[in-house]
């Protein structure tokens, strides 16, 4: 499954607990990240992990992947509380999930959830849409 891993700057330390937690999991995947997220995942997990440009630029480039329905998975650790000057980005990376049924989880409850499922195969059926 390919996994698209994006965090604003005060999700980050959350983002790479995360993978800590899940990398048994993660490891057996396909993961994509934006450039700063994915540099400080690397470093505290040695996860294989391919990274776009940072901030919006890698944003607009996972969002390129999701218009063309090749991630399976999009787990973005937003900042609800700090307003964003790309909110309007953040919601056509979210329309292109909704259109392509791709799971978006922006928050840790459910990208635990999501997680979860992963392993068990709960999401499996996005090999057969593809």
């Amino acid at each position: 499954m390919n996994i698209a891993l994006i965090a604003h700057d005060k999700k980050k330390e959350l983002m790479v607990s995360f993978c800590i937690a899940y990398k048994g999991i993660l490891e057996r995947h396909n993961l994509f990240a934006t450039g700063t997220t994915g540099a400080r995942i690397f470093d505290s997990t040695g996860l294989k992990i391919r990274k776009f440009l940072p901030g919006l630029m890698g944003e607009q480039q996972i969002g390129a992947r999701a218009a063309y329905n090749e991630l399976d998975l999009v787990i973005f650790f937003r900042d609800p509380l700090t307003a964003q000057s790309h909110e309007p980005d953040i919601s056509s990376l979210l329309k292109l999930c909704d259109i392509n049924n791709i799971p978006f989880a922006t928050n840790l409850g459910t990208a635990e959830m999501l997680i979860r499922g992963l392993e068990r195969g709960d999401l499996e059926w996005r090999d057969i849409i593809r």
